[in-house]
């Protein structure tokens, strides 16, 4: 009888130790099923944060494309202003050179010099269409 005991005892040590096994691979399946649904969850939210990055990514280039169109125009109005100022500039400077000549006619009949102030009155009228014509 003892053999058949000894029988019996290694034939419930196999079937315990499948078993464990058995239990041991639903307990992995089970761990592994929860790996899958962490991983999988981390996948949705990546896949959320990477379409937030994606927008963020695009109003950032559009407020770029806006920000070079606002310097452009800037860019733009300063020549314009920077022309504008040169054209005053040479009418300032057209001006003062007429009213120098105007003063010295003035001054040059004053002094009776009338010479002086028919040759002052004669660079005054050849200088004023030339001035007109810029």
């Amino acid at each position: 009888m003892l053999p058949k005991m000894k029988h019996f005892h290694v034939v419930l040590k196999s079937l315990a130790s499948r078993s464990k096994k058995i239990g041991s691979s639903q307990r992995n399946k089970k761990h592994r099923g929860r790996k899958m649904k962490r991983l999988n969850a981390t996948m949705r939210r990546l896949k959320v944060e990477t379409n937030e990055i994606r927008k963020e990514q695009e109003n950032i280039k559009r407020g770029q494309m806006e920000v070079r169109g606002k310097f452009e125009a800037i860019q733009f109005e300063c020549e314009q202003l920077r022309k504008e100022t040169d054209l005053i500039t040479k009418q300032s400077l057209n001006t003062q050179l007429r009213l120098a000549l105007m003063f010295q006619i003035l001054r040059a009949r004053e002094t009776n010099d009338l010479s002086k102030a028919a040759t002052l009155t004669q660079v005054l009228r050849a200088l004023i269409p030339k001035q007109n014509n810029k």
